[in-house]
């Protein structure tokens, strides 16, 4: 009883760190992935999803995007204590061991894992794919200046598993919302790393804003003007009606306002920027649900 009181002693003590390195603290990166996820559910179904796909990938996108913070962390460990916006991180202060960290993000993966158990055989075929993915980005900021590319891609591949659990197959019109979102996850991402950039060239992380240079705020309104169009694209497939590209257009107006914001490259407004894709993210969702309950 003593060792059992002990042991949830420990936990409840590593608990914050937990939070921490998972990111759970800081939810603004879940709904970069939720919002999407569910674009795709409310798209797969013409309407309105299963309550149990419902559940399973709000979940799942909270385990999966929590078991990658800390992959990412692990992977960055060496790195990170060099970065001022990062050097106060778990692991680079030693609040959280790099096998423990391992630890846990099996644990999570595992979790999400039985999620997926409970859809169909298309969607569970799928999965391995997704920790594929989660578990590459950290490692392509060391090989190539595209980091953000493959992170679009993990981004992306919930809105084909929604697809498969939803209607269990993935129609041209999946691919097409994955390629706009992963365009737009560059973006946005591209935003995040101008926050880094100074940080990321003295300890050798590549990013797509070191690539882009000078050119990083027309590099991000193309890309921004690539997903804007997909979603153009998306909503004449599906013949989606008015409500649908009002959020269109307000996705349009905040992509407007962060090229206002970014500017003068500061490194605040960077962050704010990116911060705002959330509400962009919202705003196709609103647009979506609201058209596709117009038309029912």
């Amino acid at each position: 009883m003593v060792h059992g009181e002990s042991l949830l002693e420990q936990m409840r003590d590593r608990l914050p760190a937990w939070l921490e390195i998972t990111r759970l603290n800081r939810p603004v990166g879940i709904g970069l992935l939720l919002w999407p996820t569910l674009w795709a559910l409310w798209v797969a179904a013409d309407g309105v999803p299963s309550t149990a796909n419902l559940i399973i990938f709000v979940l799942g996108v909270v385990l999966t995007r929590s078991a990658g913070c800390v992959i990412n962390d692990w992977a960055d460990r060496d790195f990170d204590g060099h970065v001022e916006r990062t050097r106060g991180r778990p692991l680079p202060q030693g609040r959280v061991r790099p096998r423990e960290a391992l630890i846990l993000a099996a644990v999570l993966v595992a979790l999400a894992f039985v999620l997926v158990l409970f859809t169909n055989l298309l969607t569970i075929m799928l999965a391995p794919v997704a920790v594929a993915l989660a578990a590459l980005y950290p490692f392509t900021k060391r090989m190539t200046h595209l980091p953000q590319l493959f992170l679009g891609a993990a981004f992306s591949w919930a809105i084909i598993m929604a697809f498969a659990a939803e209607t269990g197959a993935v129609p041209e019109v999946a691919w097409l919302l994955f390629v706009a979102n992963l365009l737009w996850t560059v973006a946005y991402d591209t935003e995040y790393a101008m926050v880094d950039r100074p940080w990321d060239l003295k300890v050798g992380i590549k990013s797509t804003a070191i690539l882009f240079g000078d050119l990083d705020r027309l590099m991000i309104g193309i890309l921004q003007g690539a997903f804007l169009l997909s979603l153009l694209l998306l909503g004449d497939r599906l013949d989606y009606g008015l409500l649908y590209f009002i959020g269109v257009a307000a996705a349009a107006g905040i992509c407007l306002w962060q090229q206002w914001l970014i500017r003068g490259r500061d490194l605040d407004a960077c962050f704010r920027a990116f911060r705002s894709n959330n509400v962009l993210g919202i705003a196709i969702l609103v647009g979506i649900i609201a058209d596709r309950a117009l038309a029912g």
